[in-house]
C-alpha cells in the first residue's frame, strides 16, 4: 500500500539520521495502519498511560498490559476512521467553541477555567493535551450525531405506543445501573459460535465466584463500553437497547445475568443498582434573545461590539428588542417573534445560554455572551412551575426510543466503518 511504503521509508530516513548522530534518539513508530491514517506507538503508549493513572486515582483495577492494549488499539482505530470521516466532511472545532466547551465544562463542576486548568496540571496532565483531546471527543461527538441520526426513523404510533407503557406500567419511575460483557461472534459458524459460547460461560462462571466486573469487561468485553468497565450508566428500561430491556424486568441488584446470544455475540448484563424517579412538574423560562453569528464579515468582536451597543440603546429606550431581533437575529425560529423564545425548560438550551438564563431574574438582560450556536444576548420575561406530565411523558418517550435507537445505529454504523477499512497491524522490529 502507498501510504506504508511512504511511511516506513519516512520512519527509515529518520534512523538513518539517527545513525550519524553521537547521541543515540528514541524514533516513534507506527503501530496501526487505518487506511491513508496511522496510529502511532506513542498514541497508544498514551492512552495506556491516562487510563492507568485514572484507575490509580480512583482505586479501579486493571486487566493484564495485553489485554488493555487490545481493548486501546480497537478504541483508536474506531476514533481513527470516525476522525477521517469528519475531516472529508471538513468539520472543524475552532478554538473558540473548544474554549467554549471547556468553560462550560468548569462551570458544571463549580470552577472557573482557571481552575480547571490547575486540576488537570495538578494530576500530572498537559493542559494543551488535554485541549487537544477535549477537541478531539467533540469532533468524534458531532461527526457520530451527524452520520447516526439520520438513520434514526421513530413512527407517531411507536411514540404513542410507549407512552402508553409508560402511563399503565409507571416505567418512567423505573431506572437501572447497568453492566455489560460482549463476548463477540465475528463468524456465525458452529465452530466459531461454540468457542464464543466456552468463553461467555467461563467469565459467567468467573463472576459468578466473585471477579470484580469492571475489571473483567475491559480484560474481556467487545463491547462499546469495555475501556470503562462495562459501565453503561443510568437508564431507563425503554431507553436501553432492546435486549437490555428483556432482559432487566424483573431484575434485582447485583444480579448477574447471561449469556445471551444475539447477532453480535454473548452478552452478560449486571444490575448494578436501580433506582425510581417522579417527575410530574417542571420549572420553564420564557425568554427572548437576539443571535449573531460571527463570519468573515463579522468577527467576534464585532459581534459582541453589536450586542453591547443594542444593549445600550434598549435601556436609553432609544430602542426596543423585538425590533432589534426581528432586524437582526440570526435565530430563524425566533427572529420574526422578536425573539421570542416561548416557553421551555431550560435543559434543553446549549448549556452556556442555561447558565445566562439561571443568573437572571425576571425582566433582567444577560450581558453578551458566547455559545456554540454564536453570541448572544437574551432577556428573562417570566418563570413559571407547571404541571407537565402528558408533555413529558410524550417528550421522554420520543427522546428514550431516539436513545435506543441512537445506541443501536451507533453500533452498527461502528461496524459499517471497519467492515470497509483497511486495517493493518504493524509489527514492531
Amino acid at each position: 500500500m502507498k501510504v506504508r511504503n511512504i511511511l516506513f521509508g519516512a520512519v527509515a530516513s529518520l534512523a538513518m539520521a539517527g545513525s550519524l548522530m553521537a547521541q543515540p534518539q528514541t524514533l516513534d513508530r507506527v503501530a496501526v495502519l487505518v487506511n491513508n491514517g496511522i496510529i502511532l506507538q506513542s498514541e497508544i503508549d498514551d492512552r495506556i498511560a491516562n487510563i492507568k493513572r485514572g484507575a490509580l486515582r480512583s482505586g479501579q483495577s486493571l486487566p493484564s498490559d495485553a489485554a488493555l492494549r487490545t481493548q486501546v488499539v480497537d478504541r483508536l482505530i474506531n476514533e481513527s476512521l470516525q476522525l477521517q470521516m469528519a475531516e472529508r466532511m471538513g468539520l472543524v472545532i475552532s478554538d473558540i467553541q473548544l474554549d467554549q466547551t471547556l468553560e462550560n465544562m468548569a462551570q458544571e463542576q463549580g470552577q472557573t477555567l482557571e481552575q480547571l486548568k490547575s486540576d488537570v496540571e495538578a494530576s500530572g496532565d498537559n493542559y494543551a493535551q488535554y485541549r487537544e483531546q477535549v477537541r478531539r471527543e467533540i469532533t468524534l461527538g458531532q461527526v457520530q450525531r451527524f452520520q447516526v441520526q439520520r438513520r434514526v426513523q421513530i413512527s407517531p404510533q411507536e411514540i404513542d405506543t410507549l407512552v402508553k407503557m409508560i402511563e399503565e406500567q409507571g416505567l418512567q419511575d423505573a431506572e437501572f445501573h447497568v453492566g455489560h460483557i460482549l463476548i463477540e461472534v465475528r463468524d456465525n459458524d458452529t465452530k466459531t459460535v461454540e468457542e464464543a459460547r466456552g468463553r461467555a460461560e467461563k467469565v459467567m462462571g468467573l463472576l459468578n465466584d466473585g471477579a470484580n466486573f469492571a475489571k473483567t469487561a475491559i480484560a474481556a468485553s467487545a463491547g462499546p463500553k469495555a475501556l470503562e468497565g462495562g459501565d453503561w450508566g443510568w437508564m431507563n428500561i425503554n431507553e436501553m437497547p432492546t435486549l437490555f430491556a428483556e432482559l432487566v424486568k424483573g431484575a434485582k441488584p447485583g444480579d448477574i445475568i447471561g449469556p445471551v446470544k444475539s447477532g453480535a455475540g454473548f452478552h452478560i448484563v449486571k444490575i448494578q443498582e436501580t433506582r425510581g424517579q417522579q417527575l410530574q412538574e417542571v420549572e420553564e423560562v420564557r425568554a427572548r434573545h437576539i443571535l449573531l453569528r460571527p463570519s468573515p464579515i463579522l468577527s467576534e468582536d464585532m459581534a459582541k461590539q453589536m450586542l453591547d451597543n443594542f444593549l445600550v440603546e434598549v435601556e436609553k429606550g432609544e430602542a426596543d428588542f423585538a425590533d432589534l431581533a426581528k432586524e437582526h437575529s440570526e435565530d430563524p425560529g425566533s427572529a420574526l417573534k422578536g425573539g421570542d423564545l416561548g416557553w421551555s425548560d431550560p435543559e434543553i438550551y446549549v448549556p452556556a445560554f442555561k447558565n445566562a438564563l439561571a443568573k437572571l431574574s425576571k425582566g433582567e438582560y444577560s450581558k453578551p455572551f458566547r455559545s456554540t450556536h454564536g453570541w448572544h444576548v437574551v432577556q428573562l420575561t417570566d418563570r413559571r412551575t407547571t404541571d407537565t406530565t402528558d408533555k413529558m411523558n410524550t417528550d421522554r418517550a420520543y427522546q428514550l426510543l431516539f436513545r435506543r435507537k441512537f445506541n443501536e445505529q451507533a453500533a452498527a454504523w461502528s461496524q459499517e466503518m471497519r467492515a470497509k477499512a483497511y486495517i493493518e497491524m504493524v509489527e514492531a522490529k
